[in-house]
């Protein structure tokens, strides 16, 4: 199994020209198979695979959880993940929608349809959502190996519960819905950190989880913004320690005290 990471040699100029051996991160295609029939593939890092097909499904309407799938298995080589769902009548859907993320993030779903808006009454302190982040960037990580990847994680607001890594910052989102699934942790309430940009699928995502907050390090699109403010989703970017834009709801960032 990949640990995520590649060892290349390559040459690095600081004044002068030097032959390095180093990490970088690691990407490839997963296919990902539903009761025997290609579902989707996707560029990702070769890790958790079980955890980003899983997450993916449910975060598309496919399965609801864990009672709906009979096995899911990784293939030896880690290019494609087998899962059997307990129905035997699945049907792939025909629309397919390409969108804005790394790797070109897929979804079968239509963005348009009505979500209905999350009703939380989760608040945290501006100055909490701050070291959240710098927690979550600041685990032994790929990132600190390699860099080149996005990391989004879930919190209740007092430690991280769930962390994911992922070339794909979409991918990161399926990771983590995977992981809740096969751990049994619920992701309702809790809010959203990633590190990259926040488009319509990852609110989209989000609101499927069912997370009242997401956080980014980064900017968040027009369309995101839009479906945030619909769906009632508190949706801050740009978080930085003592600046943050909060771009739909800001009544549940409470002030410190």
């Amino acid at each position: 199994m990949s640990d995520g990471v590649v060892k290349l040699a390559y040459h690095e100029y600081r004044g002068e020209w030097e032959a390095v051996e180093e990490e970088v991160i690691e990407e490839s295609f997963v296919s990902i198979f539903v009761n025997g029939a290609e579902l989707a593939t996707v560029m990702c890092s070769p890790r958790e695979q079980d955890r980003l097909a899983l997450g993916f499904l449910c975060n598309e309407g496919i399965i609801a959880g864990m009672d709906d799938v009979r096995a899911a298995h990784i293939c030896p080589s880690g290019t494609c993940v087998d899962v059997w769902l307990k129905r035997g009548d699945f049907v792939r859907p025909q629309r397919l929608i390409l969108t804005s993320g790394c790797g070109g993030g897929v979804t079968f779903d239509d963005l348009s349809k009505t979500v209905t808006p999350l009703d939380s009454a989760l608040t945290i302190a501006a100055e909490r959502l701050v070291e959240l982040m710098n927690a979550m960037q600041q685990r032994e990580s790929l990132y600190a190996r390699a860099r080149g990847v996005h990391t989004s994680a879930l919190s209740d607001g007092e430690q991280l519960v769930v962390l994911s890594e992922d070339v794909g910052r979409h991918n990161t989102i399926d990771k983590l819905r995977g992981a809740c699934l096969i751990e049994g942790i619920d992701p309702r309430g809790m809010l959203l950190l990633c590190t990259g940009r926040i488009s319509s699928e990852m609110i989209n995502k989000t609101a499927r989880m069912g997370c009242p907050i997401v956080a980014s390090r980064t900017s968040p699109t027009s369309l995101s913004v839009q479906l945030a403010r619909e769906w009632n989703i508190t949706l801050v970017g740009y978080v930085r320690r003592g600046s943050m834009n909060v771009y739909a709801h800001p009544e549940r960032l409470k002030a410190e005290g």
